[in-house]
């Protein structure tokens, strides 16, 4: 055996056994997802795991700022994760950290630090990271990382308190989360038999007194509800109070903004801000008409707000993050109440869109018009261009968005979809009631931050279009205005490639004449066919288009 001095990491899932009991095969297979991003990360911190027991980890670094720096990026990916799902069916980890003195056995490691570890990490928030005085003492100088301060701790099986800090975990604007401190229940001194006695005949006459003061009040609240009105006009009703909404009528007559859930499953690239459209929309609102929103929050439109009277107001962004409020005392108050209350969910899902008034009463002033959007069918399976979603293959956009993809689009319920503008702008929409309405949706939001019509690129585990492999893909393809293209042949190629189904390439020459391969069975077929029909147009002839992308050799 032996001994040394190491920095221990220990974590494992909050509420895991409930996660197992309501879905198993589920919570198995996200549990074996989320274990690679916890490893990965280790790994690249140089730590190394050296026990594992269902869903805990247990490793060690050789030091307190290579730990914590990793439990931190562990932390922030798998929040990332995590907003694909409902909150109760999130998977969150709590880590805690500490330096200790370990014996090293086969492999294993034993002693306090370890136990001391096990024991932060109860400690830690869901999500959050615990970590003991000795490892605040070496990172605090060396990590921008900020602390809360949360004391002496009593742990099980450790003789001595553990002086612990919680990390505050940076949230995507840059501002920082505030732990919420544990505390330890206060230790009472048992009373003296003798007091016994006294305290029940204390507590006796408080409880007739109290009874006695609430029956009369009682009988003063019937004697007034009872009595007339004294003026005709109605009381003031009560201050509306912003409420979740729920199929089963709520049994209050306080007004109510009821609303559908944060729209979890809606996730982002962060991208620039929509273009405002030259012409605001305008006039009677219409349920079917709402972009970003899904078929919940449309079917309460046409409902519950629809019917409701007095004044009232609904909010959106283009994220699909909506508020709304009813029966409010002016239309100021029913204005910030709806941007409000979306603001808050849109900030709670660290979207970074701004929510603005849709509509005023049944009105709809929007400052934007409509997204722009691709004529019906959103999209089309076809089987011989469909292939599993890789997000390693994901056309036009950079590095750092196909990990966004993988971490995000890849663990995600269904339905779901990814629209993606020319300019390399997407938008994803999780857990969506259909395929269809997740089309739309990805395709409303991906125009309105694109400025133009998007392409639905991938449903749920597949690409609905073709990815070319034997080309680099370099931007959309629109016959009717490539420039490579002689003018008079464009209304041809636009009309052949129509609703062509399989592959289908297109390739010019020097003087611009096109060569199409259609409805191919692969893209290699689809190339040597529009080569082909090029030369016999044209000389010096190559691809310029497969599918609906322009594409170039690769480099």
């Amino acid at each position: 055996m032996k001994r040394k001095i190491a920095a221990i990491f220990a974590a494992d899932i909050a509420g895991y056994s409930r996660l197992v009991a309501e879905d198993e095969e589920e919570t198995l297979r996200r549990l074996a997802s989320y274990r690679e991003v916890v490893d990965d990360f280790i790994a690249k911190a140089s730590g190394r795991i050296f026990n594992t027991a269902g869903d805990a980890v247990l490793a060690e670094f050789p030091s307190a700022v290579d730990a914590v720096r990793c439990a931190i990026d562990i932390q922030e990916s798998l929040r990332t994760r995590n907003m694909a799902y409902p909150p109760s069916r999130q998977m969150s980890f709590r880590i805690g950290i500490t330096i200790g003195d370990v014996v090293e056995r086969d492999g294993d490691l034993l002693g306090d630090g370890v136990n001391i570890a096990a024991r932060l990490e109860g400690l830690a928030e869901v999500g959050g990271i615990c970590v003991s005085r000795a490892v605040h003492e070496q990172v605090a100088n060396k990590l921008s990382v900020q602390f809360a301060d949360i004391g002496a701790q009593e742990v099980k099986n450790i003789p001595t308190p553990v002086h612990a800090y919680m990390v505050a975990m940076r949230r995507e604007d840059g501002s920082y989360s505030k732990p919420q401190l544990k505390k330890a229940a206060a230790k009472v001194a048992a009373a003296p038999v003798w007091m016994w006695p006294l305290v029940v005949a204390v507590v006796s006459i408080v409880g007739i007194v109290v009874t006695g003061f609430l029956y009369n009040t009682k009988l003063k609240q019937t004697a007034s509800i009872a009595a007339p009105a004294v003026t005709p006009s109605a009381a003031p009703s009560p201050t509306p109070t912003a409420m979740a909404a729920s199929p089963t009528p709520m049994p209050t007559q306080m007004a109510k903004a009821p609303m559908a859930p944060p729209n979890a499953g809606a996730a982002m690239a962060p991208m620039p801000s929509p273009s405002p459209s030259a012409s605001p929309t305008s006039g009677q609102l219409s349920a079917d008409s709402v972009p970003f929103i899904n078929e919940r929050v449309r079917s309460f439109l046409a409902g519950d707000y629809a019917s409701s009277g007095d004044y009232k107001a609904f909010a959106l962004n283009v994220g699909g993050f909506t508020g709304s409020a009813m029966n409010q005392p002016n239309e100021e108050a029913a204005r910030n109440m709806a941007i409000e209350q979306c603001q808050k969910r849109a900030d709670a899902a660290q979207s970074p869109r701004r929510c603005e008034l849709y509509a005023l009463g049944n009105t709809v002033v929007y400052a934007h018009g409509k997204p722009p959007m691709p004529p019906p069918p959103y999209f089309r399976h076809d089987a011989m261009i469909e292939r599993a979603f890789a997000s390693k293959d994901f056309p036009i956009v950079r590095e750092p968005q196909k990990v966004r993809l993988e971490n995000i689009f890849v663990p995600a319920a269904k339905s779901r979809s990814v629209a993606l503008g020319p300019g390399g702008q997407y938008f994803m929409v999780l857990g969506a009631s259909s395929a269809e309405d997740a089309a739309r949706r990805s395709l409303e939001s991906c125009g309105a931050i694109a400025g133009v019509a998007c392409l639905v690129v991938a449903i749920d585990d597949n690409f609905v279009v073709p990815i070319p492999t034997l080309f680099r893909i370099t931007g959309f393809f629109n016959a009717a205005s490539n420039a490579s293209i002689v003018a008079d042949a464009r209304g041809e190629v636009v009309r052949k490639l129509g609703d062509a189904m399989g592959w289908n390439a297109v390739a010019v020459g020097t003087a611009g004449r096109a060569g199409l391969g259609l409805k191919a069975a692969d893209e290699q077929a689809a190339v040597k066919s529009a080569l082909a029909d090029c030369a016999k147009r044209d000389s010096d002839c190559h691809v310029i288009a497969i599918g609906p992308f322009t594409v170039g050799p690769i480099n």
